[in-house]
């Protein structure tokens, strides 16, 4: 049975792009399930499924970071794994139908849920933006403060992996990926299909593949210091490259949990792995070949 991924709200669950790839389980807001009710919740899922990845926005409410932690603890179990994501809401999102898409695969739980870290990195996230006055997660400068008093500015802005800001009909650019990419983007209306500066300008220089619609995640206009950002994320989206870039990483095994794992650090347990020189230092001694008597 896959490896259940979850998400904190309803808005970090894309369409699947096929019939194979299963749904997030959506973990309730705690203004909205009580602590016994999620502990008992989460300990029936952990029962069906095994293993649960939990991704959510690093920026989330502190109040729902402290309840995963706290059930998790609750549960005593380590075969739960919190991904808090340093990415915009949006983007959280695609990596989470990334992990669901390899849920399906060949992968053990330890790699699946390292593999989120390993994703994020071929996400270019970002937003178009009408102000940035209240922006403080890209650097912003006196400038482009000034401009966003400015009737009719806009802003096109690049928040992963590496901060961005051009004003939008100005000479400036944001870099492109320089691999295929599926772009994804959130607006608070979705249906209205008039191009903008995103689905037109933006997607014809970075060419991408496609383009999809979405609902803008409740957490969006928060991340990015303005009520009606245009959010989108540009990922791959093909399943076999996503394999391929997991499954050539090298995988060692957890020396605390024993979980299988990618990367410098268990998803699960959280314990580093070791590097060349400490795994020496942390294997027993060898034991002395024993001798016949004379």
């Amino acid at each position: 049975m896959p490896t259940a991924i979850a998400v904190t709200s309803r808005e970090l669950v894309l369409p699947p792009p096929d019939g194979q790839t299963p749904s997030a389980v959506v973990l309730p807001d705690p203004r909205e399930q009580p602590l016994d009710a999620a502990v008992d919740a989460t300990a029936a899922l952990l029962d069906r499924q095994g293993y649960l990845v939990v991704l959510c926005p690093a920026a989330a409410r502190p109040e729902l970071i402290r309840r995963l932690h706290t059930v998790r603890s609750l549960l005593e179990s380590e075969r739960m794994a919190l991904l808090p994501l340093d990415l915009p809401p949006l983007a959280v999102a695609v990596v989470a139908r990334q992990l669901r898409r390899l849920s399906v695969s060949d992968l053990s739980p330890g790699v699946l849920a390292c593999a989120a870290r390993l994703l994020s990195h071929y996400v270019h996230a970002g937003a178009r933006l009408s102000s940035v006055a209240r922006l403080d997660r890209v650097p912003v400068s006196l400038g482009s403060h000034l401009t966003s008093w400015l009737p009719g500015a806009q802003f096109g802005v690049l928040a992963h992996p590496a901060p961005a800001l051009v004003r939008i009909g100005g000479p400036g650019a944001l870099p492109a990926p320089g691999y295929a990419t599926q772009l994804t983007v959130a607006t608070a209306h979705p249906r209205q299909q008039a191009p903008d500066w995103v689905t037109d300008t933006l997607a014809t220089g970075w060419g991408v593949q496609d383009v999809e619609r979405v609902p803008l995640p409740a957490e969006s206009a928060r991340w990015w210091g303005t009520g009606k950002p245009t959010e989108f994320a540009a990922a791959i989206p093909d399943l076999s490259v996503l394999y391929r870039l997991v499954t050539s990483v090298r995988r060692t095994a957890c020396h605390w949990c024993g979980l299988e794992v990618i990367g410098d650090r268990c998803a699960f347990c959280s314990a580093p792995v070791p590097r060349a020189e400490d795994a020496r230092a942390l294997a027993p001694p060898s034991r002395p070949a024993l001798t016949s008597r004379p």
